[in-house]
């Protein structure tokens, strides 16, 4: 920041400025493609669990297509099971005594 404020106290070098454009020119791919993969990644594997194609989550890509993504997620029926509640079963019932004790 310091090395930008020394630049322009002079007036804008156009030499300088330009090398700073295509540094950044340089760098916008790949912090565009990370950006993309932590986005994609994550709705792939949220499609195919939900048992929808996995290629949905390449409407992120497109602006305004996560929102259409999760609607459709939030909105339809999944096409998976329910995990069976194999871990608490109700404890058995308490047999009545006959004849009551007072």
């Amino acid at each position: 920041m310091f090395g930008l404020a020394l630049i322009f106290q002079d007036g804008p070098n156009p030499a300088a400025i330009q090398h700073m454009a295509m540094a950044v020119l340089a760098i916008l791919p790949f912090i565009i493609l990370a950006v993309l993969a932590i986005i994609v990644i994550p709705f792939w594997f949220i499609c195919k669990k939900a048992g929808f194609s996995p290629w949905l989550s390449l409407l992120n890509i497109i602006p305004l297509g996560h929102l259409i993504l999760i609607y459709v997620l939030a909105f339809s029926d999944w096409k998976v099971m329910p995990a069976q509640q194999a871990y608490w079963q109700p404890p058995p019932p308490v047999p009545p005594v006959f004849p009551p004790q007072a």
